[in-house]
């Protein structure tokens, strides 16, 4: 089956796309992206994904003129074009195309777009979840994670060392010990029944998952603490999970060979994710007017 893409107003095989290599999100990273969900056809926490993107985009002074609903009939087409029942949708806004490879950007460039999904398995019931292993990295990312750029380096190299450990997900930890996130998802411990993790700051990304499960903890009248967390304090938790978009809740099994807990999925974190699936399901988005023709 033909892959379809979105590239600057057209959609196309995803083999024929093209970007010109002075891309500015090619040179410099000089771009941002959002990554959301796909589930029984629709796209997971739409606009709480809007809310981030307009919030990067104008941290970095990137002009776009295309609204939510823009978005949504955008990555919409694709999810139909493609077939995609569960997977993962993608969104990649850069600055644009200069004339010369230049660290100052010049005013009046037209933003490339472009975007693509993909195809995942339906999540399953929580008594058929393995959970993940994670393996320790330290955190070597740039000091503005709060922006969720494609400047991701950092991550591809603490995923490639998890990887290397037979590990499932990289665990980043500061100099000083102190655990920030993982490397494509937030980090959550429990302890006597509460949740627990680090607070929004410019250390870590505001995953919008962790946003909704953090509200999940209230409707299941579990305590959802805010705080920064060691890494001893995770080693020695009584449940620990993964949360993000493209995997909703992950349980976490064990960190660098350590179990967690009892070293298998926990009671609680089984039980947000249940709540968490069923809380989207519930919540899909949609238009106020149907899109049109030609998006």
């Amino acid at each position: 089956m033909e892959h379809f893409v979105h590239l600057n107003g057209t959609v196309v095989a995803g083999t024929e796309a093209a970007v010109p290599v002075m891309d500015r999100g090619f040179l410099f990273a000089d771009a941002v992206y959002e990554g959301m969900g796909v589930l029984d056809g629709q796209l997971v926490d739409f606009l709480h994904h809007m809310e981030r993107l307009e919030r990067s985009l104008r941290e970095l002074s990137i002009e776009v003129t295309q609204t939510a609903d823009d978005w949504w009939c955008l990555l919409m087409e694709l999810v139909e074009r493609n077939e995609i029942d569960a997977g993962f949708a993608y969104l990649h806004i850069t600055r644009g195309v200069g004339v010369e490879r230049d660290y100052v950007y010049p005013e009046g460039l037209t933003p490339t777009v472009f975007a693509f999904v993909e195809r995942h398995g339906a999540p399953g019931p929580s008594d058929a979840v393995a959970g993940i292993a994670l393996a320790t990295a330290p955190d070597l990312r740039w000091a503005r994670r709060d922006i969720k750029t494609p400047n991701l380096l950092g991550q591809v190299l603490a995923k490639q060392h998890a990887a290397e450990q037979g590990c499932d997900e990289a665990l980043m930890v500061t100099a000083d010990g102190l655990v920030t996130e993982c490397g494509s998802s937030s980090f959550f411990i429990v302890r006597d029944g509460a949740l627990i993790t680090r607070p929004l700051s410019h250390d870590i990304l505001g995953g919008i998952t962790r946003r909704a499960v953090i509200a999940v903890a209230d409707r299941l009248d579990l305590a959802a603490e805010q705080r920064v967390v060691s890494l001893d304090e995770a080693r020695a938790a009584d449940e620990a999970f993964a949360t993000a978009a493209s995997t909703f809740v992950q349980p976490v099994v064990s960190i660098d060979g350590d179990p967690v807990g009892a070293g298998v999925p926990g009671p609680v974190a089984l039980a947000v994710r249940e709540e968490y699936l069923c809380t989207v399901r519930a919540g899909f988005y949609t238009p106020a007017e149907p899109c049109s023709s030609d998006d």
